[in-house]
């Protein structure tokens, strides 16, 4: 991989965060601002995805539960992709699109929030947990990218989704990690920002 190669890289992330930065915002804070609402009537915030998006996921979880850029209360979150036990099993008496909706099923409220992480908007086991948050009374915020996928059709009044105007899963995985860090800030802001 020669050096001009990588220059072009950084200059499309660069080019793909600024077409974001420009219809994103309003999104991310109403996102933000639904996690917020969760989390001070006593929600919490689950999260999913595959791959590079499961690592998006647990990312998220982590800030909350431990802390992001401030020193303050841990915040409840769960990522549904961390327990390889309870994954595999669901995968192999059941089947892998379940590995998502049964835990939600179990562990979502009313109330709470769904974080769905899928860059083509087309996960199987990511939309039915759509359809589990649903029937549990969870709102939905997801992160997309490419044209949303079959995720759009599934949103209700009250969803939210955050999608990328790119087409390359890298560039929006890249996206995805900001719009996280966004989010992370706002919540910290909204319910911290004094002290």
């Amino acid at each position: 991989m020669s050096v001009d190669r990588i220059r072009q890289l950084f200059a499309e992330s660069i080019e793909t965060k600024a077409k974001a930065g420009e219809v994103l915002p309003s999104v991310i804070e109403a996102a933000g601002q639904a996690m917020v609402e969760c989390l001070l009537n006593g929600g919490k915030i689950l999260t999913c995805g595959n791959g590079g998006s499961a690592g998006d996921a647990q990312h998220f979880s982590s800030e909350l539960l431990n802390r992001f850029e401030m020193e303050r209360p841990a915040l409840p979150a769960i990522a549904l992709t961390t327990d390889s036990s309870t994954l595999t099993s669901i995968a192999n008496d059941y089947s892998y699109n379940e590995i998502f909706s049964k835990q939600i099923r179990a562990l979502g409220g009313s109330g709470d929030i769904l974080l769905a992480i899928s860059t083509s908007g087309n996960s199987a086991n990511v939309i039915q947990a759509i359809q589990a948050a649903h029937d549990r009374e969870m709102r939905v915020v997801a992160m997309t990218g490419k044209e949303g996928g079959e995720m759009v059709n599934l949103y209700g009044p009250n969803d939210i989704e955050i999608r990328v105007p790119a087409t390359s899963t890298a560039r929006i995985q890249e996206v995805h990690l900001l719009v996280i860090h966004a989010l992370c800030d706002y919540i910290d802001q909204q319910l911290f920002g004094g002290q």
